[in-house]
């Protein structure tokens, strides 16, 4: 495209992504082979997204306003880490994914 922009060539299913990126985009890379790690592959729609699918509570709490008490429950997600895990409220995942409980 220029001196400072590049425009890729790309498969008809990523015909959606914008072609054209700017060289402030790139980064030095020193490729080292014995680093490579495989990448889990994870379905992906057209869109480029993924459902999430919750895999086990890992943990439960109470939490405790005024007037109320609301329980939450620590989600571990598929394709995350541990650290990763999220604080969902236990009622709403109760009716969503009942085979967790």
């Amino acid at each position: 495209m220029g001196a400072v922009a590049y425009h890729l060539a790309l498969s008809p299913e990523l015909s959606f992504i914008h072609t054209v990126f700017h060289v402030s985009m790139l980064i030095k890379c020193i490729s080292d082979s014995s680093q490579v790690l495989e990448a889990p592959t994870i379905p992906l729609d057209e869109k480029l997204s993924y459902e999430e699918e919750p895999m086990a509570i890992v943990d439960r709490q109470e939490r405790k306003l005024r007037s109320k008490e609301i329980v939450f429950v620590k989600v571990l997600w598929r394709n995350h880490t541990v650290e990763e895990a999220a604080w969902e409220i236990e009622d709403d995942m109760r009716v969503k994914y009942p085979h967790l409980f």
